[in-house]
Parts: structure tokens; sequence; C-alpha cells
């Protein structure tokens, strides 16, 4: 009854296969291009960081915690937490998931937050966006995974890549709700100080939503870990291989393990980079 709706299919999925075919076929150079510099920053944090020895590594931690905190129950957690990562084997792996979503959030934060700054200042620049942004947090990761795959090859670039594109909208709607929430008498007592407009965004306006901004830094650091097991699916190191293995070979040791050292990394880095704002609103 409703096979002439399915005989007249519209061909979305060779469009974009052929979009896809299109950039492989002409640009090829600059995604290798992009392949190398991203495979060589996360290879290269990561052997900076295996190259101090653990106890150091997580005395260093723990020291900067402490500093940024003044909390001594918190660095007190981290160190166990840290150390008992090391216990159960994984400390590699999680210095490979750190560096991951270290470059991940850099990445996602260089490219949101100006654009959630033009956003903010171009109403119909966020509306047109909002679909794109709701389109890029609601599709499979896996869907984004085969395209990511083909245009930059097997390794971990692909893995940045999808985390950075589910990523990526934490920053632009958290950087355009803070900048589009300046009260407009700050705005205007800027202008009457004959500031210009980009002395307005750097001496008003950033300021004001630097707490939002932040907020969306912690976000994107939350939803990159989250993609740690999914990257592991286009050969990213890191803890996602463990617990994709234990998957694969029904291992419920080692997924668990896994498992509890990502869970470690997250709440170590939601405390470490949280917690601040959290007090000077206190304050």
């Amino acid at each position: 009854m409703y096979d002439w709706i399915t005989d007249h299919k519209i061909p979305v999925g060779r469009w974009i296969a052929a979009f896809i075919t299109f950039l492989t076929d002409n640009f090829e150079w600059l995604f290798d291009a992009i392949s190398l510099v991203l495979s060589v920053l996360i290879n290269g944090t990561t052997a900076g960081l295996l190259w101090v020895p653990p106890i150091i590594l997580m005395a260093i931690i723990t020291v900067a915690a402490y500093l940024l905190h003044r909390s001594i129950w918190l660095a007190v957690f981290i160190f166990l937490g840290l150390l008992f990562i090391a216990n159960l084997g994984y400390w590699e792996r999680t210095l490979e998931t750190l560096s991951l979503v270290i470059w991940a959030t850099v990445v996602s934060v260089l490219i949101g937050v100006p654009i959630g700054i033009a956003a903010a200042h171009r109403p119909w620049l966020y509306q047109a966006m909002r679909p794109v942004l709701d389109l890029m947090q609601t599709l499979p990761t896996f869907v984004y995974l085969i395209p990511t795959l083909v245009l930059f090859g097997l390794g971990v670039v692909p893995g940045l890549i999808s985390t950075v594109v589910f990523a990526v909208p934490a920053p632009i709607r958290l950087t355009h709700l803070g900048v589009s929430s300046v009260p407009t008498q700050l705005v205007e007592a800027g202008k009457a100080f004959g500031a210009t407009n980009r002395q307005l965004l750097y001496k008003v306006e950033l300021p004001y939503a630097l707490p939002m901004i932040m907020a969306g830094v912690t976000q994107c650091i939350m939803l990159s870990l989250s993609m740690v097991v999914i990257a592991s699916l286009v050969g990213a190191d890191g803890l996602g291989v463990p617990v994709l293995r234990a998957l694969n070979t029904v291992n419920v040791a080692m997924g668990f393990e896994a498992g509890i050292a990502i869970v470690i990394l997250a709440i170590v880095l939601d405390r470490v980079f949280k917690r601040p704002e959290t007090r000077r609103k206190g304050g």
C-alpha cells in the first residue's frame, strides 16, 4: 500500500557518500596533513606524560590541585585515585585517554568559543546553527564515526574528530548564553566611556561570561570522556581499549576495572575544573 513512498526514496545516503568521496578525491592532502599534525600532538603529549615517573606525575597533579583549591581532602582523593588506577595496571592507558581528552577539549574550545561569541552578537546566526547543534548532539556517534574514519584513516585522529563533533556544541551554547546574558547596563556603560567593540568584548562581555564559558569547558571534558570507548572502535588508544576487549571476550573483571579507572579520571577532572567556580560563587 505504501510502496509508492519507498519507490521514490530520497537518496540522502548516496548524496552524503558522494560528498565524502568528493572530499577524499580532492582534499586527501589536507586530511593527511591534519591527521599528521593531530597525531604528533596527541602522541607527543602521551610520550611526555609517560616520560615522567608515575609517582612524580601523581605528586605534581596532586600539588597543582591543592594549590588551585586549597583542599587537603581533594588532594588526598586525587592522589589515592591516581594511585589506585596505577595499581590496577591502567596508568599508561589513563595517560593516553588524558591526552585525547586534553586535545579534544582544546580543539572544541578553540572552535566553540569564537562561534559562540559570534552567535551572541548575531541572533540570526544562532537560530541558523541551532538545528545543526541539535543534530550533532543527537545523531548516533557511530554515524559520523564512519566518514571520519574514511577521511582520516584508522587511529587516534578519527576518534579525536568524532569526539570534537560530539563535544563542541557545549562550548558554543554556553559561550552564546554567557555573552548574550551580559546586562545591557554594563554594555551601555562601556560605550559611554568610549570603549570600542573589541574593548567591550575583552573587558566587559568575556569577563562577565567567563563562569559560563568555564562551565562549557567542564562539560566538554565530560563529553570527551564519554567518547573514550567509541573512539577505541576506530583505533584510538586509551581506557576504551580494555573496555572493548572485555566486551568482546565477556571479561567482567577487565571491564569493571577499566570502567572504574574511567570514572576516577572523570571525577578527578571534574573536581579540578569545576570546584573553583563553585567556590567563587559561594564566596
